[in-house]
């Protein structure tokens, strides 16, 4: 169907953080599936992994015990504020999984006959029916009205309007079930949050038995430079989005949910797919190799190269280019109002230049490589996004 607007090339294979098309060029990736290959392409560690899983089970269904996906939900556990997960296969579906907890979590927890459920303007949660009206971005809603009901928006890291927006819900009683929300707005421009705004928030949540439920779907596994982005604002969540980098270019998300949170009971939500063998093997994949490589040190360090090549990019290039922002290896560089291009031309010139990059809005140029990029190939991708942005 009809429903990509798609670059004109075809990648046919990749190592790394580099990928081939048709023709034999070859690009820099700096998009990595939309912050989805953590590991990059063709990772040794990844085929092996599963290539003897393939010998064993890829999947039999949640009727029955798991041990990959038990394995997985442990060291998912033990390294984060969560006790318990829920696995199912994408962004929008972990999403749509948390909305179900935070209704039921109204109703039961709260008394709430219809439970709303707070989130951000310029956010993004998913494709799905209630994680696009969870989207505080209009452009999404047109054309699938009626809406799922229960949802209202505050401008994101704005303390004043989202406290007025809480007491005006609240004011004749609890209404509000949860508060959905990314750490970093990825798809809304890279905003990333405020500690400040998100300290506050997580204490009038605590105050009224509000879950705080945060979207780390892509900034969760590392990307941030933490392991979580709750981490880089000082806070826990009461629940939390995973999907993305954690298969490492495989299908899964998951739900994680703190004790108090977990109020799913048998029947409540299943997922056929969701954390069968061969998913699980390549999200613990990833999870063994982000320890063994040290991969958030290298995350750090190359997340700071690169906002710095691009902080000095803006100097040359003053007419285009307005400000850096981001955390760890998701970064973007904000054009200006007046540029010649918009963000997603600008995509598209990179690739005469062998670099992927892609547009997060119309004026953000967003850069969210492999977390195993290494320091000479943020070189390379900064310099040919230089001479991008000499061609414009």
């Amino acid at each position: 169907m009809g429903t990509y607007a798609r670059f004109p090339i075809t990648l046919v294979k990749g190592q790394g953080c580099w990928v081939v098309d048709d023709t034999g060029k070859r690009y820099l990736d700096s998009v990595a599936g939309i912050a989805t290959c953590t590991l990059g392409h063709s990772h040794p560690a990844l085929r092996r992994a599963l290539k003897r899983q393939l010998r064993t089970l890829q999947h039999v269904s949640n009727l029955y015990r798991i041990p990959e996906q038990e394995e997985l939900a442990h060291w998912l556990a033990t390294n984060s504020c969560a006790s318990s997960v829920f696995f199912c296969n994408s962004g929008a579906e972990a999403n749509e999984a948390a909305i179900k907890l935070a209704r039921k979590h109204g109703h039961t927890r709260r008394n709430i006959e219809r439970p709303i459920i707070l989130t951000a303007a310029s956010s993004f949660h998913g494709r799905t029916l209630a994680a696009v009206t969870a989207t505080g971005q209009p452009k999404y809603h047109q054309g699938f009205e009626p809406l799922v009901e229960g949802f209202d928006y505050f401008p994101y890291n704005d303390l004043q309007a989202f406290e007025a927006l809480l007491e005006r819900h609240e004011a004749n009683g609890p209404a509000v079930a949860a508060v959905l929300i990314e750490p970093l707005q990825g798809e809304g421009g890279v905003n990333p949050g405020d500690r400040t705004f998100f300290k506050r928030v997580r204490e009038l949540c605590s105050e009224r038995n509000i879950l705080l439920i945060l979207d780390e779907v892509q900034v969760g596994m590392g990307r941030s430079g933490c392991l979580w982005g709750y981490q880089q604002l000082g806070i826990e969540p009461d629940a939390f989005t995973l999907a993305k980098g954690l298969g490492g270019g495989h299908a899964i998300g998951a739900l994680l949910v703190q004790q108090h949170a977990d109020v799913f009971q048998p029947g409540d939500h299943a997922s056929t797919f969701g954390g069968n063998p061969f998913a699980c093997r390549a999200g613990l994949t990833v999870a063994k190799e982000l320890e063994r490589r040290h991969l958030l040190e290298n995350v750090q360090a190359r997340g700071e190269q690169l906002q710095a090549g691009l902080k000095q990019l803006i100097t040359t290039y003053p007419e285009l280019l307005k400000e850096v922002r981001g955390w760890g290896l998701l970064q973007g560089v904000v054009l200006q109002d007046n540029a010649k291009v918009n963000a997603a031309q600008l995509a598209a010139k990179a690739l005469d230049h062998n670099l992927l990059v892609v547009a997060a809005g119309p004026s953000v140029l967003r850069m969210v490589p492999p977390l195993v990029i290494n320091s000479r190939e943020i070189q390379i991708l900064l310099k040919r996004l230089e001479t991008t942005l000499a061609h414009c």
